[in-house]
Order: structure tokens, then sequence, then C-alpha cells
């Protein structure tokens, strides 16, 4: 067994805290270099299972044109992402979307997206003219100021709470395709409080949820003075991963991966992981630990040390999903408008959403179609079993059917993400607050990653800050922990 940074036998403590971060996805990468970045003289070790860093952002080709595989977007109305993105040196890269107009393919064709709040109708006007539901559900929904103040101080599942007030069919045709698109689930499993936490304090304010949503909504154009909502990089968002990979190599962390972290143990002095195969185990030590993977794995590194919080994580669900990416030879007669469009599952289509990257991304060329198609949901498994061949022609019938576009097939790729996608099912804001107190009873451990408040980049890179600050300060003087 090969042993690492092992304090010695007379127990004099390290020349410098070992902080070790396990998973190197963009919320381990940025926990290290938070860490880094903070002028404290520390080592940083980081441990990835996979070949590769970056876990769900990763940059490809297709037909010779860079695009992302993962992710391809960041909120840039929250700043942890783009100062991010700065730091590592991608400051001038950062670009925002030419158009962010969206539709929704139901009912015979692709319809303008009004506006909304995570689905929810801003203007029951502007709802009728689209046509995206029919004119019973709009007269429908005009009957929820009769049903009074709507009380949302317990959590509630989204699509129930919006069928009961509106009606099933603007849960079916708009808040259904949005969250499925945004979280790969089910809007009458989805949590409110926790994905979308913007419109409680809404609804408290002005009563009912079509009330909250005009005061809150945004729209889906980019038209106006109001900031950007969205933000990219030229070349593709996973170039965020890759730079975050360099800088933390660059001031001097450590990044290694095929790395499987099987143990985690609590010491005299902080921490003793075993990683590696059963074979040949490595230990390492460490003065604090960063625990930066899905919530599955992160149950079970966690189960001895703390139990009820390894319980907790245990509950968290994750679906899956492929993202299947179209080269298409340009058909000047089906010029393809806005930046893309959601399908309600009700219309029982392959793709649940569709994005068209070469007109929403600047950077991209104009001599082909670059289209990424979105499929899969939780409790869809079924539907990914299909070969990779199958869902592309998929993807291309639905998309043939939705736009008309029909220029011949250059390049095509099937990007498959296995449990990638945690799903915030009513209660989960409880449920971290737990799995945090738990963790916070060890010192010198702490947890970052999608799992806890938000799918989006700028959410996960939070949760990294976090963690590195919570660690740091909780690093004494000669480097082990306190308390």
């Amino acid at each position: 067994m090969k042993s690492r940074g092992e304090v010695p036998a007379d127990g004099v403590p390290r020349p410098r805290p070992h902080v070790l971060v396990i998973g190197g996805g963009i919320a381990g990468l940025s926990a290290a270099w938070s860490v880094l970045a903070s002028g404290r003289s520390v080592e940083v070790t980081v441990l990835e299972a996979a070949p590769r860093t970056g876990g769900k952002l990763r940059t490809g080709e297709v037909a010779g044109h860079p695009v992302d595989l993962g992710a391809e977007a960041m909120l840039s109305r929250r700043p942890e992402a783009v100062r991010l993105a700065r730091q590592v040196g991608l400051g001038e890269d950062v670009v925002h979307p030419v158009t962010t107009s969206a539709g929704v393919w139901t009912r015979g064709c692709v319809r303008p997206l009004p506006r909304t709040m995570m689905g929810i109708p801003a203007d029951l006007d502007a709802l009728r003219d689209g046509g995206i539901v029919g004119r019973r559900a709009v007269v429908r929904a005009r009957l929820e100021r009769a049903l009074g103040r709507l009380d949302v101080t317990e959590d509630v599942a989204v699509g129930a709470v919006v069928a009961r007030r509106l009606g099933r069919e603007i849960r079916d045709r708009l808040v259904e395709p949005m969250l499925g698109g945004v979280y790969a689930g089910r809007a009458d499993e989805l949590s409110l409080h926790a994905t979308v936490p913007q419109l409680v304090p809404a609804i408290a304010e002005h009563g009912g949820l079509l009330s909250a949503a005009a005061a809150s909504g945004t729209a889906p154009s980019s038209g106006g003075s109001a900031p950007p909502v969205f933000a990219g990089i030229e070349g593709g968002v996973g170039r965020l991963a890759t730079a975050t990979d360099a800088a933390v190599r660059s001031a001097g962390g450590e990044v290694r991966c095929l790395v499987t972290v099987r143990e985690l143990h609590r010491t005299a002095t902080g921490f003793r992981v075993v990683a590696g195969p059963t074979i040949a185990p490595e230990v390492i030590a460490a003065d604090a630990v960063i625990l930066a993977v899905p919530a599955i794995p992160a149950a079970r590194l966690l189960r001895d040390l703390v139990p009820a919080g390894s319980q907790e994580l245990g509950r968290i669900e994750y679906a899956s999903l492929a993202i299947v990416t179209l080269a298409l030879r340009r058909d000047p007669a089906r010029d393809l408008v806005g930046s893309g469009f959601l399908v309600p599952p009700v219309d029982l289509r392959t793709i649940k959403a569709a994005t068209f990257s070469s007109r929403k991304w600047g950077w991209h060329g104009r001599d082909l179609e670059l289209v990424r198609c979105s499929i899969g949901r939780s409790g869809d498994a079924q539907r990914l079993q299909r070969s990779d061949a199958e869902l592309v022609t998929a993807a291309r019938l639905d998309l043939q059917e939705a736009t008309g576009l029909s220029g011949s097939l250059i390049d095509a790729t099937v990007t498959r993400w296995g449990g990638a996608l945690p799903q915030y099912t009513v209660g989960h804001l409880d449920r971290v607050r737990r799995v945090r107190e738990s963790v916070a009873t060890v010192p010198g451990l702490a947890v970052c990653g999608a799992a806890y408040d938000g799918l989006g980049l700028p959410a996960c890179i939070a949760t990294a800050e976090q963690a590195a600050a919570q660690v740091l300060a909780g690093l004494g003087a000669q480097g082990t922990m306190q308390g």
C-alpha cells in the first residue's frame, strides 16, 4: 500500500496545510482555484476518477467546427461564472447570444414563447395570441384570482400548484417543457422552492402565480436595454473547465485523473483517503477535504463519517440525457428563426428541445447549420437505450418536421450523459440544509456541486467558493483544522 503525505510519527505537522478536492468537474476545479487564489500558503490536490477533468463541460468538433457537447451557456446576471472566466484568462472571450428568442413546438408548428417565469405566463393576452395553449386554457387561467391568495409557505411540486391554479394545459405545454429543458425533470415531482426560488417571495407579495410571474417574469428576447441573461465563451463554454484546470496547475496545484477515491476517514489531525485500485491502494493524508462529486458517490464516501448526511444525499435522484449535435447543409429556402425551441412531453416527440447553435452564437461559422437536440428526462431511460444512429435519425426527423429544414446531414455526434442532472424534488432545500448541518460537524470537511443550490454554472461555482472559504477559515496556523 502506497502512502502519500502522511503526518510523520513524531507528530510534526506538514510544512503547508494540504487541501484535497475529490472531483474534477467545474465545481471541484473552482474550489481548488478558490483555495489557491486566496493567497494562503497551501498545498492543493484534485483527484478525478475520469480520464479528464471538466465534468459536464466538454467541447468537441462536429464537421470541423468546435461545439459544446455539454453545457453551452451560463447565466450572466449572476457573477460567479463570468468572474471565474476572467480570472482564468477567458475574459476577452466571454460573449452573449446573438438571439435568445425561443419557441415551443406544439399544436403543429413552432410558436413564439411568451414572457414567462419558468413557464408560468406573465401575460395571458400574449399567451392567447401565440396559440401554445387553447383559448379555454387561457379562460381557465384567468380564474386564478377567484381562488384567493396562494400560500407557498410549505414546499410543493411545481406541476401540482400550476395545475390547481392555472389548469393542466398550461402545466403540460409551458411549465413541463421548461422544467424538462432545464432540469430534465417532471413538473409533478420538482420542488417549487428549489427550482423557481425567485417566484416564492413574489407569490408571497402578490398573492398568485400570474401576478407573481407578471412582476418578475423575463422576456425570451434579448432586445431592449436590460443586461443579457446568458453568456457563452467563444469556442465553447467547455473551455472554462480547461482554462480553470490550467490555472490550478499554474498556481501550483496538482490535478490527477484516473484516480478513484474509495474511502474517506477522519484522523486526529485531518483526513485519511484511500484511492486507487483495491489491489494497489494509495493512502493520502489531508488537512481538509472538499467533496465535489455527485450525491451518490458523496453519500458512499460519507457513510461512516456523517451517516445522517449520507442518507440525505442518497435520496437525491439523477436523470440521464443525450445531446445529439447535427451539422446540416444550410437550406436557403428554410431560414431558422430564434435560438431554438422546447417540446412539451405530451406531444410524444423524441427530442425535448433544440438549440440553433449556429444562429445563437456569433462565433460559429455561417456555412452550415449546427443544431443541438436534447433527448431524455427523469423516468425516460428507455428512450436513451436506442443506438446512436437511431437517436440521430429520430432527432433529424423531428427537426425537419418542426422547422422544414431538409439540408443534407454532414456530420453528427451523440453525447450521452448518464445520471447527469440531480432532481430537485419536493423538500430539496430542507434535504440540503440537513446535509450541510451534518457535514459541518466534521471540521475541515465541505461539499459542493450541482446537487445542492442549482444546476447552472454560477450556482455550482458559488457552492465551490463557499466550500473553499469554509475549509480555509478552519485551517489553523500550523496547518491543522481547529475544532
